[in-house]
């Protein structure tokens, strides 16, 4: 048996030209909530953008403050319309060539993200990406969003961890695309790792 080869992208600043999260976040909660919330953290951004600080505590902070107790099924029909959005204008060109090479080739296609699953499903359901493997929101016993990822956010290790466990043995890792020192760990299991920057593949 032949074993499945594969290509894996990260999101924000590889398939898009830009940051995702925040403006899905704005089209939730509302622009004035989200400026409130990142105000309330500025300091421990500017760390977390310099590598100082814990991305992934920020991260924690601004989904609780923006998502708590909201019904899910509200943040999940709005994961939809933005996710239909950004694949409908924000994948990059270059990277939309390199997507369908890689279907042309039967590759299996895997989005791996720290972005959220709830929109990223849209975006691969419209593409068509074959897998998502990103971060998840807590939903309590009342289907409302507790404001917790359920379990890790997905960078670093997690996206190497996650990659490794969907393809099992059966599975190699051909190509993998990346552009921020979150994907090293992932792109260290490819044997043609790519650098991409700002949705452009680089030289």
């Amino acid at each position: 048996m032949t074993a499945r080869a594969a290509a894996a992208f990260d999101f924000d600043g590889t398939l898009t030209r830009r940051d995702t999260l925040l403006p899905f976040l704005a089209s939730i909660a509302g622009p004035r909530a989200l400026a409130g919330a990142l105000t309330a953290d500025v300091p421990r951004l500017g760390l977390a953008a310099a590598g100082r600080g814990d991305r992934d505590a920020t991260k924690a902070r601004l989904l609780r403050r923006l998502l708590r107790g909201r019904p899910y099924d509200e943040v999940e029909a709005g994961g939809r319309r933005f996710g239909a959005r950004i694949a409908s204008s924000w994948i990059s060109p270059e990277l939309r060539e390199r997507l369908a090479w890689h279907r042309s080739r039967a590759h299996e296609i895997v989005i791996v993200s720290a972005s959220l699953e709830v929109y990223l499903l849209e975006v691969a359901r419209v593409l068509p990406i074959d897998c998502v493997l990103s971060t998840r929101l807590e939903v309590d016993e009342q289907g409302r969003c507790t404001g917790r990822m359920l379990g890790a956010n997905c960078r670093g290790p997690e996206k190497a961890a996650r990659l490794t466990a969907h393809l099992g043995d059966g599975g190699r890792l051909l190509w993998a695309y990346g552009n921020s020192r979150g994907d090293d760990e992932m792109l260290a299991l490819a044997r043609h790792p790519v650098r991409v920057r700002r949705g452009r593949l680089r030289d």
